[in-house]
């Protein structure tokens, strides 16, 4: 696969040039996992990381072994774009014991984020995690009842649609 390349080639700005990515490698085996080690390098990781979202959207599937290697890239991850796309990606992944804390942090991290969409699913990342480890249901209720005094509208909104699934 020339799937580093295409990505390396990626003006940065055109979705339409990574639907083309897609389009053309998606069904490919082993396109996900291709995607993962990208995830860590600089100039690509925003574009692997979109086309990771989108191969989950399409219900792509990831091995036990490719999803904590993701989330092994977590600590990594320095551009916003990047930290969106995974934090979107999260409710397609299974979030194992031994991944929770790799996991939290990335979360917690994510709650700082000056970007306000970075913000928003980093809540949702905390309700993803709470749904799949009940430890997390206090805080998270706690995290989504605070988001609606504090934060921004843009992010109110999103906590809004959380908590209308919560129902």
């Amino acid at each position: 696969m020339k799937i580093q390349q295409e990505i390396a080639n990626w003006d940065g700005k055109s979705v339409e040039a990574l639907q083309a990515i897609y389009d053309c490698h998606g069904l490919e085996r082993g396109f996900g996992a291709a995607l993962i080690p990208l995830l860590k390098e600089p100039g690509l990781e925003r574009g692997a990381s979109w086309l990771l979202k989108l191969y989950l959207e399409e219900g792509g599937v990831l091995s036990p072994t490719e999803v904590k290697q993701v989330f092994q890239s977590l600590s990594e991850v320095k551009e916003w774009e990047t930290a969106l796309h995974l934090l979107q990606s999260l409710p397609y992944l299974t979030i194992g014991k031994r991944d929770v804390k790799q996991v939290e942090a990335f979360l917690r991290r994510c709650l700082t984020s000056e970007n306000k969409f970075v913000r928003a699913w980093a809540y949702n990342g905390f309700y993803e995690l709470a749904l799949q480890h009940p430890q997390f249901k206090a805080e998270t209720d706690q995290l989504l009842e605070q988001a609606i005094e504090d934060e921004a509208a843009s992010v109110k909104a999103r906590v809004r649609n959380i908590l209308k699934q919560r129902l």
